[in-house]
């Protein structure tokens, strides 16, 4: 039997868990999260939303009807995954969800959302935010408890 040829198995990416620097280059990309929460009769409520991450927690900034926004102020057990195709990159975080700041306009919220806006709109983001600052908006920061986190086309060794 020859060896595997390493160049036949490029395809699968660099393998394995994400180093500390590698979250946190990929969670500034902007990649949609996907946010499950409970709702007020214990079911998963699971919703796509805008996320920053500053290094040791997620923030999300809901609009102020947003039901997912009462989920998390009622119970703050809550989940949020942020992946890729591809290199199949991905963060997957258990959280607790603290309630920083309740609907308001120009908020703590606000420079937050900015900052959203130009990651997930590039150059526009100004420009589809500036009109909607007249809607208040919540502001929750979503402490991780477990982060669990992979890249690339191969099965971790504990499935193999």
């Amino acid at each position: 039997m020859s060896e595997p040829n390493p160049g036949e198995e490029a395809w699968r990416g660099k393998v394995g868990r994400l180093g500390e620097d590698e979250v946190s280059a990929f969670l500034a990309e902007g990649h949609i999260a996907r946010l499950a929460c409970l709702d007020e009769n214990g079911w998963p409520y699971v919703v796509p939303c805008w996320h920053e991450w500053d290094g040791s927690a997620f923030w999300v900034v809901p609009r102020e009807r947003s039901a997912w926004a009462r989920h998390l102020a009622r119970d703050g057990r809550c989940a949020i995954t942020v992946d890729e195709a591809g290199t199949q990159r991905k963060v997957i975080a258990q959280c607790r969800a603290e309630l920083v700041e309740e609907p308001c306009l120009d908020g703590r919220w606000l420079p937050i959302a900015e900052r959203m806006s130009v990651r997930y709109l590039g150059e526009n983001g100004p420009r589809y935010l500036k009109p909607t600052l007249d809607k208040r908006r919540w502001l929750f920061r979503l402490e991780p408890v477990t982060i669990t986190t992979w890249q690339g086309n191969d099965w971790a060794e504990r499935y193999k």
